[in-house]
């Protein structure tokens, strides 16, 4: 029979997949002796559980957890509702992958209107159980019932304006208590009953609260980004509750082992007396630095000091906790693996390894290649900087500069940036979870209130997003779209730029430079190429790309997109002469006038990667969008042909396509005017001619590249021609020079006839943009319209043009590995989708086999670190 709830005595740390990240560490601190207060963990597979019997708790999980909350009852000598010794639990989610902010909490589950009077009698402290007892039901309210924690915020701050107070902790027991009766009467207003006061139904609406937010879209949203599968579940961990807020001796905070934003070893967190943990993280008031704590309460202090040693010196990474004082006694009620910024995990990662902590490969491994954008993220322009005078100053939450106009809520955040294009800085009095998506598509987070470790902060610092916290001095306008600041409004649409380092906020626009990368970043990069199997190369369509790509540590090109040289102002009315030619004369004198020009691209770029290999793909798109469609360039076109407008016109529209993606474009275009292909390869070949004789140290070997073939035949009509005009150049020029031709996987036919055309191809490279499009049947430049309606519906989980579909589009790829290296086993292969830079789908083809995988300059760091991690899991 399967068991679906264990006491945290029965865990580890092992058990993460059952128990969830909370639960596993609970259970593991609890084996450390620790001081965590107990509990249990209703484990994953209930959760998953919870959703195949149509989202209810069956009848054996209830009876299981009935029986834990007895044996919590009788190891904490309380009972659920009793009038003398009475349990208060917080119900916690913890699914395996780290999540924060994600899921929901509720904290003093079990009070009820004689269960308050009991804990004011006991404790001799009333405003304490009503600060408890109102915290509860908004927190319900909100979690369980789906109320909104909007009209609670706004009682709580008429309230204060009432009493003229300015903290939530001014407020008396009679206020609390008056509170909480209000409270009761908007949940009654909205929902229609009484709020629950049995502790067992509190208990069972907010496991189920937990089970659902697994699937709340925030908690979707943030799966899809950081590749969570979603039929992980989430666990639930009820433990028994200490307060932080029983009064001036107690305390709640959150704290990091070392520097989350810099990476700096020792104790950085902050904490509030006489508050519960919500209070730290949602930024409700400004909390004191951690080392205050020392002054505060010096055996607390000392206690929490050789704990955190402890945590990090047993798991071996930077930890993540969060602790409660209860009238003086310390608790720790979590830790995990601290979230950080790019800078800091590679710091951390090499001082651990300094420290004789973790090996290389561990150190290689525990990195998250998506960081390192963040990593190379511009900087402020140094000189526009110092010109420029601060607003104002808040705390330096998450690292890096932003620049962007004002937006005031997330969904405008998204509206702008993912719609218009604009860069927008999102500024708010504080954030909550459900601003994720907003947040992900800023370019900047500036909140009033918060600090260090508030929801914007750590959500920022893992998205690599600068973020400015707790800039108390502004104030929003009645109109919720406008701030003042440094004496000066700004409005929706107007600039700021935030400074993540320093919490400098500039009222202007400041320029941004490309980041400079450290010792730290160098030293794991060069762990990384040691341990990984794959090559990575670099899409670079200009000799400043590749040099960039380089830099990156690129080891050749595996796509150069020869069409995108030709959009270039000097040559874009030689290649609309070409493409209106009449005749293939007219064609090749219009090819004439293009030849020098891509000759010196490729002499660029074979300067550039410095004898790397240097892939060619030939002309891929369709004619069409060369063309012009501004009547005045038709008619500067007309007259430089000497045709009549109407006539070319007449051409403009005979090439327009239905669906041009699969129309006229790639070989089609070779098989239809040889001239191009020949055009091309004669660029090519002597370009490398020429760089060859200047630097005989090298040995340039190019590779070209036949797009779109889908038939065998196709592909040798293309070739001959290749061959035919390189073999003729190379013998011309007395040079020996090897090349080599291949072509792109990107016709789903191609792939299932691999073994033919590997007759022919001397490499593939798996175009996965194209060979998704053709796979999935529909266009990647309109599936953004609808598949959002197939993540909410749960038919896909991820976008399949950013994280490669590994069970159709990889199986594809498989298939087309297995039949070209019958034909031809030593066929070099590779991927230059923009997969490339996507770790899982590097991890895929590593698995695969491929010998490379090629992406965007930025992309290749994370490529390598990908690839390490590819191997070290093999």
């Amino acid at each position: 029979m399967t068991k679906f709830v264990y006491e945290f005595s029965e865990g580890d740390a092992s058990m993460r997949n059952l128990l969830g990240g909370k639960g596993a560490n609970l259970a593991e601190m609890t084996g450390l002796g620790m001081p965590v207060p107990q509990g249990f963990t209703i484990t994953t597979e209930a959760c998953t559980q919870y959703y195949a019997d149509g989202e209810t708790i069956n009848d054996a999980i209830k009876a299981e957890i009935l029986q834990h909350v007895a044996t919590l009852e009788e190891q904490q000598g309380k009972k659920f509702g009793d009038s003398e010794n009475p349990l208060l639990v917080s119900v916690r989610s913890g699914a395996r992958a780290s999540m924060p902010g994600m899921m929901d909490t509720i904290l003093n589950l079990g009070i009820n209107e004689t269960v308050v009077e009991t804990i004011a009698r006991k404790t001799n402290n009333p405003r304490f159980a009503y600060d408890s007892y109102r915290r509860f039901i908004q927190m319900y309210s909100d979690v369980v019932m789906e109320v909104g924690k909007a009209y609670f915020e706004k009682l709580i701050d008429d309230m204060k304006a009432d009493r003229g107070v300015t903290q939530d902790t001014e407020l008396t027991a009679d206020d609390l208590k008056e509170l909480a009766e209000q409270f009761k009467a908007e949940y009654k207003s909205k929902i229609g009953s009484d709020f629950p006061s049995d502790p067992i139904d509190q208990l069972f609406g907010a496991i189920q609260a937990v089970f659902r937010s697994w699937d709340n879209p925030r908690a979707i949203y943030y799966r899809r980004m950081n590749d969570i599968p979603g039929d992980w579940g989430t666990a639930v961990n009820v433990q028994s509750m200490v307060f932080g807020n029983m009064s001036e001796t107690s305390g709640t905070g959150v704290a990091f082992s070392r520097n989350p934003s810099t990476g700096e070893k020792g104790l950085f967190g902050e904490y509030l007396m006489n508050a519960q943990g919500e209070d730290v993280v949602a930024g409700v008031r400004t909390p004191q630095t951690i080392d205050q704590l020392r002054d505060q309460n010096p055996a607390v202090y000392e206690q929490f000091v050789d704990i955190v040693t402890k945590l990090e010196n047993h798991y071996h990474d930077m930890q993540d906790m969060e602790f409660t004082i209860e009238e003086g006694k310390l608790f720790m009620l979590q830790t995990r693996n601290g979230k950080r910024t790019a800078a800091a995990a590679f710091k951390i990662a090499c001082d651990l390894v300094d420290e004789g902590q973790i090996t290389k490969e561990q150190a290689v491994a525990m990195i998250d290649p998506k960081q390192i954008d963040a990593l190379l993220h511009p900087q402020f322009d140094a000189a526009e900087l110092a010109a420029a005078q601060p607003i104002g100053k808040g705390l330096p939450a998450s690292p890096g500069a932003a620049c962007g106009q004002v937006v005031f809520t997330a969904e405008d955040a998204t509206a702008w940036a993912r719609d218009k294009g604009a860069d927008v800085v999102l500024v708010r009095l504080e954030t909550t979870p459900e601003d994720i998506e907003g947040m992900h598509y800023s370019k900047g987070i500036l909140t009033a209130r918060g600090g260090m470790t508030s929801h914007a902060a750590v959500v920022a610092r893992g998205m690599g997003t600068c973020c400015v916290s707790g800039l108390g001095d502004i104030r929003f306008g009645a109109d919720e779209k406008s701030f003042t600041l440094g004496g000066k409004e700004y409005k929706e649409g107007d600039w700021i730029s935030l400074d993540g380092s320093t919490g400098n906020v500039y009222g202007q626009a400041i320029k941004t430079v490309p980041a400079e990368i450290g010792g730290y970043f160098g030293r794991i990069m060069e762990w990384a190429d040691a341990i990984r199997k794959l090559k990575v190369r670099t899409n670079a369509d200009t000799p400043v790309d590749a040099k960039q790509a380089m830099d990156f540590g690129a080891e050749g090109i595996g796509l150069c997109r020869t069409e995108h040289m030709f959009f270039e102002t000097d040559r874009i009315a030689a290649i609309r002469e070409m493409i209106v030619s009449e005749s293939v004369e007219q064609r090749e004198a219009a090819l004439a006038k293009l030849l020098p020009m891509q000759r010196g691209d490729f002499e660029g770029i074979y300067e550039a990667m410095q004898g790397l290999p240097v892939t060619i793909r030939l002309l891929d798109p369709p004619l069409h969008e060369f063309l012009p469609s501004d009547p005045d360039d038709i008619a500067a076109l007309a007259a430089d042909m000497n045709i009549s407008v109407e006539h070319l016109n007449g051409v403009i529209s005979s090439l327009h396509e239905f669906n041009p993606m699969m129309g006229h474009r790639g070989c089609r275009l070779d098989v239809t005017y040889p001239e191009i292909g020949a055009m091309q390869t004669r660029a090519i070949i002597e370009a490398a001619i020429n760089v060859q004789k200047r630097h005989p140290e090298w040995k340039v070997v190019p590779e070209i590249m036949v797009p779109l073939v889908g038939e065998v035949k196709e592909l040798a009509f293309v070739k001959k021609i290749i061959t035919d005009t390189a073999d003729a150049l190379i013998a011309e020029a007395g040079v020996e020079m090897s090349y080599q031709v291949g072509t792109m996987i990107e016709i789903p036919r191609a792939a299932i006839t691999a073994d033919e055309i590997a007759t022919e191809a001397e490499f593939f490279s798996f175009g996965t943009n194209d060979l998704t499009q053709m796979t999935f049947g529909f266009s990647r430049d309109d599936a953004g319209k609808f598949l959002d309606a197939y993540y909410d519906k749960k038919i896909y989980e991820n976008d399949p043009f950013a994280k490669l579909d590994q069970v159709g589009v990889g199986k594809l790829v498989e298939t087309a590995v297995k039949l070209g290296r019958q034909t031809r086993p030593d066929i070099k292969l590779g991927i230059c989708g923009e997969h490339g830079g996507d770790p899982s789908s590097v991890e895929f083809c590593h698995r695969a086999g491929l010998a490379y995988v090629s992406c965007s300059p930025f992309r290749v760091p994370i490529a390598r670190l990908a690839a390490a991690q590819a191997a070290l899991k093999d």
